[in-house]
């Protein structure tokens, strides 16, 4: 038996808990609540780490290596180019986060293999240059029959190395699925090669942007869209993300439409 005093504190506890909702063991503000909740949430969440074992499959002109990773171990294989021209670099966190959403995603990973490679151009990447370290625009340099020799351009298809180490990895690789970041300098659209207009569709309805086929804004001669889509016929997808878009931004904004067309055929 409690004595009298104590009694009377649970009395009145009980009493407060009855009429107005509190409890001694609960936040007894929104504000608590919240923080509560996040502690809550913090402790139960795990996080989710990919670990990359990188693998070099060519180098640049100036030597720096061509990374590829894998994820994955699903039959439909995909391969996510995070950028071409070096001064298009709005795509690289979603070439970062796109394995974690991945591995967040229930039966993805064994729906799917994800070829990533990190950059087809990083000594464009680290002089700010649309070109390679040659000032060859490598996303001109492919065996498309709209191959156009020129001092920008590469005088024969695949003179350019990190062209021929692309050229290879999709000859070897005979993915199901490329996407390519990019950006535009005014403008925000998914565009696509070969038979992927559905893909592109379904892209611009998860993501608001829209979409243009190659030739509606822009000659391609020699692209990688054009020989990857219309020569191999594989459907290839270019992201152009509004040139000077925030990266964090740009990954918020299309997350959802990536994954689609990554998981889906």
């Amino acid at each position: 038996m409690f004595p009298v005093p104590m009694r009377a504190t649970l009395l009145m506890t009980c009493l407060l808990a009855g009429c107005t909702g509190f409890h001694p063991l609960r936040p007894s503000t929104a504000a608590d609540a919240a923080v509560a909740t996040d502690a809550s949430t913090a402790r139960e969440a795990q996080p989710v780490v990919w670990s990359p074992k990188w693998q070099a499959i060519g180098e640049s002109v100036q030597g720096r290596p061509l990374r590829i990773a894998r994820l994955g171990q699903g039959p439909r294989r995909v391969l996510w180019v995070g950028g071409i021209h070096g001064n298009e670099r709005e795509g690289r966190i979603s070439t970062a986060e796109l394995p974690r959403a991945l591995m967040m995603t229930p039966g993805a990973l064994e729906q799917i293999t994800l070829t990533i490679l990190e950059d087809a151009n990083p000594d464009g990447t680290a002089q700010n240059t649309r070109g390679n370290a040659k000032g060859i625009d490598l996303n001109r340099n492919y065996p498309a029959t709209n191959f156009k020799p020129s001092r920008l351009f590469g005088l024969r298809p695949l003179d350019q190395p990190e062209a021929k180490a692309l050229h290879d990895l999709i000859l070897d690789e005979r993915p199901h699925l490329v996407i390519v970041a990019h950006s535009w300098h005014d403008d925000h659209f998914i565009n696509f090669d070969g038979p992927a207009e559905h893909l592109a569709e379904r892209f611009s309805r998860l993501s608001g942007y829209r979409v243009k086929e190659s030739d509606d804004f822009a000659p391609t001669p020699g692209s990688l869209g054009s020989w990857v889509g219309k020569t191999l016929r594989i459907p290839i997808l270019t992201l152009e993300y509004h040139r000077g878009r925030e990266p964090w931004a740009a990954w918020n904004d299309t997350k959802a439409a990536i994954l689609s067309v990554v998981l889906s055929g």
